[in-house]
């Protein structure tokens, strides 16, 4: 039984559209994760994965430690449930309701750390939590800036970039006694979230692979500087860095304690073009076919789940199974109907399925109320997305 008949036999029961999640796909990923980090514990990209079920089942597996969420009010709510007691936020928040429920819960205030990386943060913080002591991680500008900074490579995030400016911001945080700085978080993007293996592309691969060692030398001495002018000044629990593609380079460096990942779980079609790991498919969503308008097309319902990011093909989902078919240029992803061509189109009728990839991760859970546990040919369970509890936090 091939892949697509396995997946078909699986969800024989389920009306299309749906999401699953293949989970021995899902389980090797998290091992190769974990072998990838190679004893420096990981840290969940909740973003990633956008399942509560799923997150407490990755939890679960020797190597995997916290959870880095994306806001404030989904921090608590993870809390609320008992999901995971090390919660760091990894960006800055300026929801006041959500920063005074934080400091009016016991629990969470213990659990739960808030990312910082200017005065205003500290302020609007203070303001918001009384004398509640509330937990903080300065954000530190992992970005890469060679030739004096006029070019630069990674996200635009944290202003921290220097040793001394980070120091200056942990000075202000050890004055302020509603405040405990507790971390440190530098996000290397350009490194863990760059494919260095374009396809068609070997001119750009050699650019994007000496970029990013490049990178990785300069962050490492950075970074390991900062640390240490930090550590003069606080007990720090943890030092967090990296990402799915850069697990192994960021846990050797000596100043990180942890890692980040997330996307690899799921391992969605944008990280397919790397060379220092192959993921498997784990995240899919099916939709049917309700239409053959010709030789060669097939049309899909719906199907426009469109990735953030730059506006490129890139951010299309990615036919998946049957392999063979490709989009109109014309047409695209589209919001009711979704065209696809090529000479397997042929063969599918009205109401058989086509398999997609979404080109991130936890974007899919945005689209669908329920992913559907398939392992072998089997469908075992049914889990809500944060979207089917009814919980939306952006």
């Amino acid at each position: 039984m091939n892949l697509r008949e396995r997946y078909d036999t699986a969800t024989a029961g389920l009306e299309a559209p749906f999401a699953v999640v293949d989970l021995a796909a899902f389980r090797d990923n998290a091992a190769d994760l974990v072998r990838r980090a190679a004893g420096t514990p990981i840290r969940v990209a909740s973003k990633s994965v956008r399942c509560r079920a799923l997150l407490e089942n990755v939890l679960a597996m020797d190597g995997f430690a916290g959870v880095m969420a994306f806001t404030l009010p989904e921090a608590l709510w993870l809390s609320g449930h008992g999901t995971c007691d090390d919660i760091l936020v990894a960006y800055p928040t300026a929801d006041r309701t959500a920063i005074a429920a934080l400091a009016a819960d016991e629990r969470a205030a213990r659990a739960v750390t808030l990312m910082v990386d200017s005065t205003g943060h500290l302020d609007m913080i203070e303001a918001a939590a009384g004398d509640r002591p509330i937990r903080v991680c300065v954000d530190v500008d992992a970005a890469y800036r060679p030739m004096g900074g006029r070019v630069r490579f990674g996200a635009r995030r944290s202003p921290l970039r220097t040793p001394a400016q980070v120091r200056a911001l942990a000075e202000e945080i050890l004055k302020r006694p509603g405040l405990r700085l507790v971390g440190l978080m530098a996000y290397e993007s350009q490194i863990a979230g760059v494919g260095d293996t374009p396809p068609g592309r070997p001119a750009r691969a050699r650019a994007i692979r000496t970029m990013q060692r490049r990178s990785r030398l300069e962050l490492a001495r950075r970074r390991a500087a900062i640390v240490r002018e930090v550590r003069e000044l606080a007990d720090l629990e943890f030092v967090n860095g990296g990402g799915t593609g850069s697990v192994e380079s960021t846990a050797r460096e000596r100043a990180v304690t942890e890692v980040a990942a997330g996307s690899g779980l799921y391992q969605p079609h944008l990280f397919d073009h790397y060379s220092n790991f192959t993921g498997r498919p784990a995240a899919l969503f099916a939709l049917p076919v309700v239409r053959r308008p010709g030789p060669g097309v097939v049309t899909c319902l719906g199907g426009g789940y469109l990735a953030s990011g730059p506006a490129d093909t890139m951010r299309l989902p990615q036919p998946y199974l049957p392999t063979g078919l490709s989009y109109d240029s014309d047409e695209g992803a589209g919001e009711v109907q979704t065209p696809l061509i090529g000479p397997v189109a042929d063969r599918l009728s009205v109401g058989d399925r086509v398999w997609f990839r979404h080109t991130k991760a936890g974007e899919l859970c945005e689209r669908f109320d329920a992913l559907h546990l398939v392992d072998g040919d089997r469908l075992v369970r049914t889990v809500p997305t944060y979207r089917g509890e009814g919980a939306t936090f952006l």
